[in-house]
């Protein structure tokens, strides 16, 4: 039991570490946004 606890408070700071250093060296400048679509200025026909 103890050892699966271990395991998972392990993986979570994992996971919040790695998020962390994601958004401490993101470049918006270098990186396009994610969640954007480029516009289209076609009409449907």
């Amino acid at each position: 039991m103890k050892r699966t606890l271990l395991l998972i408070f392990a993986f979570i700071a994992l996971m919040l570490g790695s998020f962390i250093w994601f958004v401490a060296t993101w470049d918006s400048k270098q990186r396009a946004p994610l969640s954007m679509l480029p516009m289209t200025t076609e009409q449907p026909a």
